[in-house]
């Protein structure tokens, strides 16, 4: 007789394999799930800026903007300081080199020309004392000098004679001695007397000459000073337009300070700034457009400032040729600098998705134009429409331009 098996209840070995794949295939969903999340970014498409990549010539140029200026600008600046007394020409009239815009005073200064003048007058006077002194004593040097000449001769003659006289035994050996001793006294004052007269006529000119050049030299320091006072009235330094005039009636300026330039307007220039990223770019000579009013006006760099400031660097360009009529200073233009030549490539408008990748990749909408995938770009050269796309894209393909700051670390973009 069979007898009936019951089946066992609960788990059988098998059924582990079972649950362990389960959870397997459950935890890469998961996984697959969750990751997919994190790296998507869900926004309206109406929000965003998207453009396509063509093929076309790519035009090396930056668009920069400037100010019309004075070809140069000249800076007064106060020779001496004083209080303005009074103010001859107002900003923005023009005038000629050497015109007074201001008059000053300063008493320190007068006094000091009153004092100068003083030291001269008392140097010229210790001067003519001097030469007199000297002219007087060279008089008497003169006479000495005579007289002990003539002394020498008269006594050289009255010792010869003794000598003869001596010698044929008609005078006393004393009395010989005694002119020959005279003569030779003589002989010796002479040649003093002779040696101080030499000493004094080189001690004189030696003086003079010390007094002389230091007279000279106090009219040059009074001349000096009188030209302290000229500065006193404040000239244009050259013909130009009076641009602007740091000063008023009854005001203290202090020496050195400026108050004041000269716009030259023989000429004009046009000062512009440009992102720091085109300084190895920038050179001078660099050809440059302006367009007003249909009309076209050739530029050239004349000068490129290397200071960078806020990101930014300084040049200035002048006009190559003809300038407009209407040109004013304080103009502002839209200005084409042409950077290099023109070549064919493929064309990435322009967007501040650059602010965020710095160009480096993009977001690229699929064919269906509803989801976006991240994509690695190289970008060459760039002018004001477009960048120059080395890799990464192909003409047709359609990217967002738009800022990617709130995209987070999203690979995906769908867009609703």
């Amino acid at each position: 007789m069979d007898i009936k098996i019951e089946k066992k209840k609960g788990l059988r070995p098998k059924h582990y394999g079972y649950i362990v794949i389960g959870i397997v295939l459950f935890f890469v969903g998961w996984k697959m799930v969750s990751g997919n999340s994190a790296a998507t970014f869900r926004t309206e498409k109406e929000k965003l800026s998207i453009a396509e990549v063509s093929f076309g010539k790519f035009d090396d140029y930056i668009t920069i903007n400037g100010a019309v200026a004075p070809i140069s600008t000249i800076y007064m600046d106060a020779y001496e300081g004083g209080r303005v007394t009074e103010k001859l020409i107002e900003e923005g009239a023009m005038v000629k080199k050497g015109d007074i815009i201001l008059k000053l005073e300063n008493s320190a200064l007068y006094e000091q020309i009153l004092a100068s003048e003083s030291n001269l007058a008392l140097k010229q006077n210790d001067l003519r004392s001097t030469k007199l002194t000297f002219d007087s004593r060279q008089v008497e040097g003169q006479k000495d000098l005579v007289s002990s000449e003539y002394e020498l001769q008269k006594l050289k003659r009255n010792y010869e004679q003794s000598k003869a006289l001596f010698e044929d035994e008609l005078i006393s050996r004393e009395e010989y001695l005694i002119s020959k001793e005279n003569y030779e006294l003589s002989k010796k004052r002479h040649e003093i007397i002779k040696l101080q007269t030499e000493q004094d006529k080189s001690l004189r000119a030696t003086s003079l000459s010390g007094l002389d050049t230091d007279l000279e030299r106090m009219q040059k320091t009074l001349s000096m000073v009188y030209e302290r006072l000229d500065h006193l009235n404040v000239r244009a330094p050259a013909d130009g337009q009076l641009g602007f005039l740091d000063a008023e009636i009854g005001q203290n300026i202090r020496q050195g300070q400026r108050i004041g330039q000269i716009n030259v307007l023989t000429d004009y220039k046009i000062e512009a700034t440009i992102d720091e990223h085109y300084i190895d770019r920038v050179k001078r000579d660099l050809v440059a457009v302006l367009d007003r009013n249909g009309t076209e006006y050739q530029l050239r760099l004349r000068k490129v400032y290397p200071e960078v400031r806020n990101g930014k660097f300084k040049v200035d360009l002048v006009f190559a040729d003809q300038k407009p009529e209407t040109i004013r200073t304080g103009q502002s233009y839209n200005i084409k600098l042409q950077l290099g030549a023109s070549n064919d490539a493929l064309l990435l408008p322009r967007g501040s998705f650059f602010q965020s990748t710095g160009g480096q990749w993009i977001f690229v909408v699929d064919a269906s134009g509803e989801v976006a995938w991240k994509r690695a770009i190289r970008i060459g050269k760039q002018n004001s429409r477009y960048y120059e796309l080395l890799e990464g894209l192909e003409a047709g393909e359609k990217v967002i331009t738009s800022n990617y700051d709130s995209f987070g670390d999203a690979e995906k973009i769908i867009l609703k």
